[in-house]
């Protein structure tokens, strides 16, 4: 992803190159905040994936969904932790490896980012077609989301993203994969958008209602609702936190050598960031959002199992 801000050189005048240049110096971001970041993460996503675990009110397809988001959180973070220890051992002369080792060893770990990109974009999908699902189709919700196709969902949605995980990362250099990970990108988005867009409409139609003094909805609906919010704040987080990346993978694909695009790529480090606080602020939504999720994470903090 760094190559094409080397690309502009020699391509455009030296003022302009230069003038760009001066403008763009790009973050320094140090590895101590890498590290505590990731640490951070993974330390809130096990105790999501804990909770659910414990608390057997947990147990349905909507909370397993949201721990194997948890999980491709947890994903971002091992991956960040696994990359920086790895570049510190081996600038500090710890680790002596060939480098074809080296190569091999980062298209693990980019694979690895890869995987928990695409799944945490997918279960985001899948959690909001559940909730959809809760909503508009309340009385037959459990015969239509069992625990067999959850669990059917769950294994398609992991290993489509490995298996595409690899194919991006071994032809990465190809512009065809890149729009193809972005397209996937906007797929989705839009998809959730619709979906929240019509439930939000009920919401409202629930409103005039109460309003007009009719009567109100059920308990269960309206907590529906308010998980409609939640994942409405998930999928905002994620495109807030994910948006700067993909927008750097649409430049490379449509401007790699302009000096307006070369300064936008020198703040990678800081789209990497923000990729790893989207892991990082997720739970902390799981625990306000949720009045379960937070009564049982607290027992999993004090060991009150």
């Amino acid at each position: 992803l760094r190559e094409p801000s080397n690309a502009s050189e020699g391509n455009e005048s030296n003022a302009t190159v230069g003038a760009s240049a001066g403008r763009c110096q790009g973050l320094d971001i140090p590895n101590e905040l890498f590290l505590a970041l990731g640490l951070v993460s993974l330390v809130e996503n096990l105790l999501v994936v804990a909770a659910i675990l414990k608390n057997r009110n947990l147990h349905s397809p909507t909370y397993y969904f949201i721990g194997c988001l948890a999980v491709s959180d947890m994903l971002v973070s091992i991956s960040n932790l696994a990359e920086m220890l790895f570049m510190l051992l081996l600038e500090h002369g710890v680790l002596v490896m060939r480098p074809s080792i080296v190569r091999h060893m980062d298209s693990v770990i980019d694979t690895l980012i890869c995987s928990s990109v695409v799944s945490s974009l997918s279960f985001l999908g899948v959690i909001a077609v559940d909730r959809y699902i809760t909503i508009f189709y309340a009385l037959r919700y459990h015969s239509i989301m069992t625990l067999q196709r959850a669990v059917v969902t769950m294994a398609s949605v992991w290993l489509a993203s490995t298996a595409s995980s690899t194919v991006l990362i071994t032809y990465y250099h190809s512009n065809t994969i890149r729009l193809c990970l972005i397209g996937f990108f906007l797929f989705m988005l839009v998809l959730m958008l619709v979906l929240y867009i019509h439930m939000f409409a009920l919401a409202r139609h629930h409103l005039h209602s109460i309003s007009s003094q009719q009567k109100p909805t059920t308990a269960y609906r309206g907590g529906s609702l308010k998980g409609a919010v939640t994942l409405t704040i998930l999928l905002g987080v994620f495109f807030i936190c994910w948006g700067p990346f993909f927008f750097h993978l649409i430049l490379i694909v449509t401007c790699p050598t302009n000096p307006f695009c070369t300064c936008f790529f020198s703040y990678f480090n800081l789209f990497l960031v923000l990729m790893i606080c989207n892991s990082v602020i997720d739970p902390l939504i799981y625990a306000f959002r949720s009045q379960e999720l937070r009564r049982t994470l607290r027992e999993v903090v004090t060991c009150s199992w």
